[in-house]
C-alpha cells in the first residue's frame, strides 16, 4: 500500500519533520525506521529544487509529504510533480481556502492541477500511468492551526477529497494569543473541537509535537498521523545532552575547592 492508503485505512504513522537541506539527514531519517517524513518548505530555508533532492535520498524506502509555504497552485503543482506522496497546505482559515488547496491537488475533472512532466511522471516514461493515479495515490492533508479554522472547521472536513487535518499547536495558540502554551484550556477545546469534526467525518487526524511525550496523549485519542520532533532538534539535544554528560563533576581551572 502507498502513504494514502494506509493513512485512509488507519493505519498510525510516524513521521519527523525535515527543515535541513540535507540528503544525509533524510537517509538517517529513513534509517531509524520512521514511516514518513515531513519535508518543510515553509519555514526552511529551501526551495522545490531542494526538495527533490531529499525525495530522492528517500527513494522508495520512505515516503515524504512536503509542506508548501501556502495554498496557491503553483506550489502545489511543484511538489506533486517532483514526486511528494502527499501535500500539507498550511494555514487554511476558510472553507474557500481549503477548497482551493484540495482542487489544486486533483487532475481535472475533479480538480485544477495542471499537467506537466516531472519526476513524479519519470520524467515521461510513466506520464500516463502517474495521470491515471495520481488523484488517488497523492494524500491531500490541511492544517488547522488558526483559531479562524476552527471556528469554520465543519464546513473544511465536509470537502470531498480531503483525507486528514493536521493540527498546529503552536500557531493556533498564537491565534489565540498564548503563543507556544499548548496546554493552556481554551487551546485544548480548540484542538478538541477539531478533534470532534474530524471523527464525525471519519477523516485522519494528525498532531505535530516536539517530543513522544507530547504527541503520546493524542496518539491514545485515536490520532494516526504523528509527526514527531524536528531534525535540529533531535541534533541539538543529542550534542547538548552528550556534552552535560562529559561536563558533569568536571570544574574549570580556578574553580576546584
Amino acid at each position: 500500500m502507498n502513504f494514502r492508503q494506509k493513512l485512509l485505512r488507519g493505519e498510525t504513522l510516524i513521521g519527523t519533520m525535515i527543515t535541513l537541506p540535507s540528503s544525509e539527514m533524510v537517509e538517517i531519517m529513513v534509517d531509524a525506521g520512521f514511516d514518513w517524513l515531513f519535508i518543510d518548505c515553509e519555514h526552511a530555508s529551501f526551495d522545490s529544487r531542494v526538495a527533490q533532492s531529499l525525495l530522492q535520498a528517500a527513494g522508495e524506502r520512505c515516503p515524504c509529504v512536503i509542506r508548501v509555504p501556502c495554498g496557491q497552485d503553483v506550489w502545489i503543482k511543484k511538489m506533486l510533480d517532483i514526486g511528494a506522496s502527499g501535500i500539507i497546505v498550511p494555514q487554511v482559515n476558510s472553507a474557500e481556502q481549503a477548497r482551493l488547496a484540495i482542487q489544486s491537488c486533483k487532475y481535472p475533472p475533479q480538480g485544477t492541477r495542471g499537467v506537466g512532466l516531472g519526476r513524479a511522471h519519470r520524467y515521461g516514461a510513466r506520464f500516463s500511468e502517474y495521470l491515471n493515479n495520481a488523484n488517488s495515490d497523492v494524500a491531500v492533508i490541511l492544517q488547522a492551526e488558526h483559531i479562524d479554522a476552527v471556528r469554520c472547521i465543519d464546513e473544511i472536513t465536509s470537502l470531498p477529497g480531503l483525507d486528514a487535518i493536521l493540527i498546529g499547536p503552536y500557531d493556533l495558540s498564537a491565534s489565540l494569543g498564548k503563543i507556544g502554551n499548548v496546554a493552556d484550556p481554551e487551546v485544548l477545546e480548540a484542538i478538541d473541537k477539531v478533534r470532534d469534526s474530524c471523527l464525525k467525518k471519519e477523516l485522519r487526524l494528525g498532531y505535530f509535537g516536539v517530543s513522544p511525550a507530547a504527541v503520546k496523549p493524542y496518539m491514545d485519542q485515536g490520532y494516526t498521523l504523528i509527526t514527531v520532533g524536528v531534525d535540529v532538534l533531535f541534533a541539538q539535544s543529542a550534542a547538548a545532552d552528550a556534552l552535560a554528560a562529559l561536563r558533569e563533576g568536571i570544574c574549570l581551572p580556578g574553580q576546584c575547592s
